[in-house]
């Protein structure tokens, strides 16, 4: 699968062990969510336009290179709220358009309750940012909500990952990059990643029963 990208890092490895852990309490494993957010973003910034652009420093006029591209960062309602921030610290001016998607937990199947996205977002690169991507259908119905409005470049960052999940996605949507953390062993009976982290939006906003 060409299009999903593993990133292997020690300190991502590092962070993710940590985030696993059913002891790391909200406050940590929010600023984790963060960190682990902002090393994937940096990496699938990779490939951004750029553009030739004139520089007065303290000292000379010169020439540098600042971004062509126009960003539209997608959080998946509502744990992917928990890495947005990392975003911002690299691409302050990016704009965001939000996507509502909730799960059935009888079925497992994603429903849309909810969107708004800036106005001109047929002009952006859309970067759909969920921390956990398990069944795939989530991803999938994110893709073609803003693929049927008329958004082409598209690009998805999560942190925890299910291999049945990458697999259903690249058979539809081979043409988007996925960029990922880790990928787990697989799912189980409940749609869950194993051995996965728990339900990231609760540990996020603490709202764990």
């Amino acid at each position: 699968m060409k299009n999903i990208h593993q990133i292997s890092h020690p300190l991502i490895e590092h962070k993710v062990s940590i985030l696993r852990d059913i002891n790391t309490d909200p406050f940590q494993f929010r600023m984790l969510i963060d960190e682990i957010s902002y090393l994937l973003m940096f990496e699938a910034c990779n490939d951004l336009e750029l553009k030739s652009v004139d520089i007065t420093t303290p000292v000379a006029k010169t020439s540098g290179k600042k971004l062509k591209t126009k960003l539209m960062i997608c959080p998946i309602l509502r744990a992917a709220l928990g890495m947005l921030d990392a975003v911002f610290k690299l691409i302050p001016d990016a704009s965001v358009g939000f996507l509502g998607f909730q799960r059935n937990e009888e079925t497992l199947n994603a429903e849309f309750f909810y969107a708004k996205l800036p106005v001109d977002y047929k002009e952006r690169t859309a970067i759909i940012i969920d921390p956990m991507f398990a069944t795939g259908g989530t991803a999938i119905d994110a893709v073609k909500y803003l693929r049927e409005r008329g958004v082409e470049n598209i690009k998805f960052i999560s942190i925890i990952a299910a291999p049945e999940g990458l697999k259903k996605f690249n058979e539809i949507y081979p043409d988007v990059p996925v960029f990922v953390a880790a990928i787990d062993d697989g799912l189980n009976e409940k749609g869950y990643i194993v051995p996965g982290l728990g339900d990231a939006g609760d540990r996020v906003f603490n709202t764990l029963n």
